[in-house]
């Protein structure tokens, strides 16, 4: 890997990282407790309400965990061994790593693994 591509690399981790860190703060709200008056929602209100903050949890659990694995990317990347595939030591694909930094297997082991 060249270093332009490490540091294009970087930068569309760095990018990851805001997006997913701005869309956790958006969405905190979203995700609170459902307010359960009776004399304000009706019970299918209710009901969609507490559908809707499931989802939201489910959602930032998801951006969460993809936020772990781009800030531990973006700290392997000055390691030489950044981009290679551990089960095959071939280099990952520069187009999936620019999709998603994070990863650390070809689409070749990748698929072998699901």
């Amino acid at each position: 890997m060249t270093p332009e591509q490490r540091a294009t690399l970087r930068q569309r981790c760095d990018t990851l990282i805001a997006e997913l860190e701005a869309t956790l703060a958006g969405s905190q709200g979203a995700a609170g407790t459902v307010e359960l008056d009776q004399t304000r929602l009706g019970r299918l209100s209710r009901m969609d309400a507490m559908q809707g903050q499931a989802v939201a949890r489910a959602s930032a659990d998801r951006a969460a965990r993809q936020l772990a694995r781009l800030r531990a990317a973006r700290q392997r990347m000055d390691d030489p061994d950044y981009g290679i595939c551990p089960d095959c030591d071939q280099p990952i694909a520069s187009g999936r790593l620019l999709a998603n930094p994070a990863v650390i297997r070809c689409v070749d082991c990748a698929a072998a693994r699901e």
